[in-house]
């Protein structure tokens, strides 16, 4: 677990940096405290994830709601929060989407001074291939709609493209690159920081954050949530937000009501670290991956969704063939590089590639879910609109259009193009 710099309340600065080398490094406490739960309290939120941890935060900061608890199955960040590809950006076509990822994205922009906590934010830009003339037309459309909406983005030729990054291949035979969607402000950061910066400013105002704490049961009464049963006893709460991604569904069925959302096993690798090569963040839908290079120099790939229902997150090996044989031809540097290791995480699909931020059939308890692959793009302005919704009841400008009646009045959010990966 990470350590502040004299206490959880503490800051970090040079100063305490400079202290604690004075005194070999013996002052540095916990970054957040582990308490037993309590009988009650007036929030509990299950998922210690990124968007359950920033929904915490922002309960506090923005409406001051404090007596919160976040429990979580396993450990902090455990779940798809750390087993991701770190891809932020915001160039989402339609409205409502492009709202809530670019204030989630403007949030990222000072999110390590806001939390006293570097997440190592990296906006080094991001650009989306188009390789079919479905996807020329498809990305043109979001480059005008995203002028509309005030999100800076642009599209680029594949002259520019082959300037920007050298290693491509822009007239592979079958995938030729034929300009791409680029957005500037796009980039990465690193997925564990993001949520125990969140979990170090939960800790210091008081919250509690309970791991290896699974959700058995969930109590109602009258139609209203009166607490919920887990490995640690049981726990009263006035509301209850699940926020708990490919596992979701799990928790609604115990509440007496149904989600409309899919669980799969989304694939990554990582390769064995090399010179650095690759400077900004790549998807390419076509050939069904994305890719960037880490800090470290290990090329990060992302694949597809598996086809069919499941929780694993071990990956698959058909997966990792299958995406490394289509961006070979677009990287062909990346045929000489071995596999350093892979993995799966388990993502929530709703038919129309959005999230659901929403009241439920059951009083005061209220779900986010359903973000699918954009899951770690979205954890600040998530976590914004979910406090809101927790805090007022209903929900705030950014999570209005998400909700579940959507479903039922056929008022769907289609980002299927936008999504970035084919599903």
């Amino acid at each position: 677990m990470p350590a502040s710099a004299s206490s959880s309340t503490g800051r970090y600065s040079v100063f305490a940096i400079a202290r604690e080398a004075m005194r070999l490094h013996t002052g540095w406490k916990r970054a957040w405290a582990s308490p037993e739960p309590k009988k009650k309290y007036q929030v509990v939120i299950v998922g210690a994830g990124g968007h359950g941890l920033a929904t915490a935060y922002y309960l506090g900061r923005n409406f001051g709601i404090t007596d919160v608890a976040v429990i979580e199955k396993g450990w902090l960040g455990g779940g798809n929060t750390g087993r991701n590809t770190t891809i932020i950006r915001s160039n989402y076509l339609q409205d409502p989407s492009a709202a809530i990822y670019d204030k989630a994205l403007k949030l990222y922009e000072n999110l390590s001074q806001d939390l006293n906590y570097n997440i190592m934010f990296s906006p080094r830009g991001l650009l989306m291939l188009a390789q079919t003339e479905h996807e020329v037309r498809g990305y043109k459309r979001t480059v005008y709609a995203n002028q509309l909406q005030g999100v800076a983005t642009e599209w680029v030729s594949p002259k520019r493209i082959k300037d920007m990054l050298p290693i491509i291949n822009i007239e592979g035979p079958r995938y030729p690159v034929l300009g791409g969607l680029y957005q500037e402000r796009g980039g990465t950061a690193r997925h564990d920081a993001v949520a125990w910066g969140y979990a170090r400013a939960c800790s210091a105002m008081g919250m509690h954050i309970i791991q290896n704490c699974e959700v058995t049961g969930i109590e109602t009464q009258g139609g209203q949530v009166v607490a919920v049963n887990t490995g640690k006893g049981r726990i009263e709460c006035d509301k209850l937000a699940l926020i708990a991604a490919g596992h979701s569904s799990v928790l609604a069925e115990m509440a007496g009501f149904r989600l409309p959302i899919e669980s799969l096993a989304l694939q990554a690798l990582v390769s064995e670290p090399i010179k650095p090569c690759c400077d900004i963040v790549i998807m390419a839908n076509t050939v069904h991956g994305y890719l960037s290079q880490s800090d470290k120099g290990e090329m990060v790939i992302g694949g597809g969704t598996d086809g069919f229902n499941n929780y694993t997150q071990r990956g698959s090996w058909h997966h990792v063939e299958e995406t490394v044989r289509a961006l070979i031809e677009t990287f062909p540097m990346l045929s000489r590089l071995k596999m350093l290791r892979q993995w799966g995480g388990i993502v929530d699909m709703t038919g129309d590639r959005s999230p659901i931020l929403s009241t439920t059939p059951v009083g005061n308890i209220f779900v986010n879910c359903g973000w699918g692959t954009g899951g770690f793009k979205a954890i600040p302005g998530s976590g914004w609109a979910m406090a809101e919704l927790v805090a007022k009841g209903q929900p705030g400008p950014l999570a209005a259009d998400f909700g579940l009646s959507r479903f039922a009045e056929g008022r769907f959010i289609d980002e299927s193009v936008a999504a970035g990966v084919a599903h």
